[in-house]
């Protein structure tokens, strides 16, 4: 039987609906590329036609735990977000410039051959 999440709200302490908070803003803060590229209402199809790259190249990128942060920039990009790192330490994050400020601009565009390197790295 279902239950009314209501009433199951009414039964929790605020150490436990504490918890829950934390947990859902956790989970929806960290995701995958798939996950990410769905929620943006893109197909991997259209994904491939914004970098210039083939559908199969999408899949593999999503894939992959290892890739290069030129990459990563450029398939953010063609979701239409901005890439940003941080460090995050006990006493606060730092955002981590070096990355953003690339005077080539051909490092941020990926290519079929680009997306190939990184994919087989």
């Amino acid at each position: 039987m279902a239950h009314n999440w209501k009433d199951i709200r009414r039964k929790l302490s605020p150490q436990q609906e504490e918890e829950t908070r934390q947990y859902v803003k956790s989970v929806v803060e960290s995701v995958s590329l798939n996950q990410l590229r769905e929620a943006r209402s893109l197909t991997q199809a259209n994904l491939a036609s914004i970098l210039g790259i083939n559908q199969g190249s999408v899949s593999k990128m999503e894939k992959r735990t290892d890739m290069y942060i030129s990459t990563l920039r450029s398939f953010i990009q063609a979701m239409g977000g901005q890439l940003q790192i941080k460090a995050v330490f006990p006493e606060g994050e730092v955002q981590i410039e070096q990355f953003e400020n690339v005077a080539d601009s051909s490092a941020d565009s990926v290519t079929p051959s680009d997306s190939k390197q990184a994919v087989a790295a």
